[in-house]
């Protein structure tokens, strides 16, 4: 019989529901708002990506302080707060009537989304067994990346099938159902430790906001959104350029599968063989994932690109936010998480608005290349930054234990 202590419990189950709601939501809209903007109130399309992307501006500049008060507030308060927010933001979709309300709505509703996603990785974080972490997380993670993949497609289906306010009638359910499902949410309660949310003295301390443990993955998480962005911004005019628009519908839904298939190995490797032995290959097969999406001219090897993409980018990213969770002092997990996010959401926020400057110049397949060299790079980042030290911690670690046996 295992000894391992039980990770699925109702309050696991619960949080990672609630999260998946919110991402969902997230995904659905930000696929469809620009074109909404731009059907009912003749937007541009700056303003219409606009439209799209200042809800993640409002996340980026919210989850510092949510970060920084969640210990001070309580983690379920405050995502009970940030859910509320959330749903009755929800609402205020309906009434708009022109671009600026929209603008505003979305900057204030991305607030929300913020201070509930922060919430909602750090009670997961606390709610998992420590010897249980990689593997724990990589499942919460999960419940991130299939919103990745359903959500898109959701939407898409709703805005082709559906009038527009159909879109929040969808997304305003699941904001009332994952608003249910945390008020019935017990979270673990952890010693409070003063300086986790006052500083030392007046004015600005940089520690009260950002997570210094966290500072070196997050440069590289950063990098790596900012190479998903080009799939999430582009894909969809590749996929046309390439006379494959029906087999695109599927590589999101490749990728969900594929990347659900790996989880129970991949986490579990994590715990018992260290962050190193799955960090590298991830990152290598998103890289290939990546080289296979540039050269696809059939159906079959966009949708082998998903699939390698989907365990690549997906273990990268839930082994990434474990690695920054492990590195922070429990009673600053918030501020990790909070910590993390902010690179994340940055990378994938700026990324479409660089590469948008150099697509005309290379092209859709030289761009997927040049993003898979980056990837490769990102490989000597990692190893700078973490799996350096990483590898020699665990080489103690293992030399300890024989040293004990022996």
């Amino acid at each position: 019989m295992s000894n391992k202590p039980k990770l699925w419990t109702k309050d696991f189950i619960m949080v990672a529901t609630s999260n998946f709601l919110l991402f969902i939501s997230f995904y659905m809209l930000i696929v469809t708002l620009a074109i909404y903007a731009v059907d009912e109130f003749d937007a541009s399309q700056s303003q219409a990506g606009l439209a799209s992307s200042i809800f993640v501006l409002g996340a980026v500049l919210v989850r510092p302080v949510a970060g920084r008060i969640i210990d001070k507030v309580g983690k379920k308060n405050l995502l009970l707060v940030g859910l509320a927010l959330f749903l009755v933001f929800m609402l205020f979709y309906f009434p708009v009537n022109n671009l600026a309300a929209l603008l505003v709505i979305r900057f204030i509703h991305g607030f929300a989304f913020g201070i509930s996603t922060t919430a909602t990785s750090t009670i997961a974080a606390d709610i998992i067994p420590i010897v249980r972490r990689g593997e724990g997380m990589g499942y919460f993670a999960t419940s991130t990346n299939l919103a990745m993949a359903i959500g898109p497609f959701l939407g898409l289906y709703i805005s082709q099938h559906f009038n527009n306010p159909m879109i929040f009638i969808a997304t305003t359910v699941f904001a009332a159902v994952a608003l249910i499902a945390t008020v019935f949410l017990r979270v673990p309660k952890v010693d409070a430790v003063k300086d986790s949310f006052i500083g030392k003295g007046k004015g600005f301390h940089f520690s009260d906001y950002f997570e210094k443990t966290t500072i070196p993955i997050a440069i590289l998480v950063a990098v790596v959104g900012f190479v998903y962005s080009s799939i999430l911004s582009f894909f969809s005019a590749y996929a046309a350029e390439i006379n494959l628009v029906d087999a695109a519908s599927f590589f999101f839904i490749m990728y969900a599968i594929f990347l659900v298939a790996s989880r129970p190995f991949t986490g579990r490797f994590f715990d018992a063989k260290g962050e190193n032995s799955v960090v590298y290959p991830s990152l290598l097969l998103f890289a290939v994932g990546l080289v296979i999406l540039s050269q696809a001219s059939v159906g079959i090897s966009l949708l082998i690109a998903g699939a390698v993409i989907g365990v690549g980018f997906g273990t990268f990213q839930s082994s990434a936010q474990t690695i920054a969770v492990n590195k922070a002092s429990r009673h600053r997990i918030g501020l990790a998480t909070s910590t993390f996010f902010v690179f994340f959401d940055f990378g994938i926020g700026v990324g479409p608005f660089l590469l948008g400057f150099v697509l005309p110049f290379i092209g859709f397949r030289g761009l997927y290349i040049a993003m898979a060299a980056i990837v490769i790079l990102s490989i000597w980042i990692y190893y700078i930054v973490h799996g350096k030290k990483a590898a020699e911690q665990r080489r103690i670690t293992m030399d300890s234990t024989e040293t004990k046996i022996s």
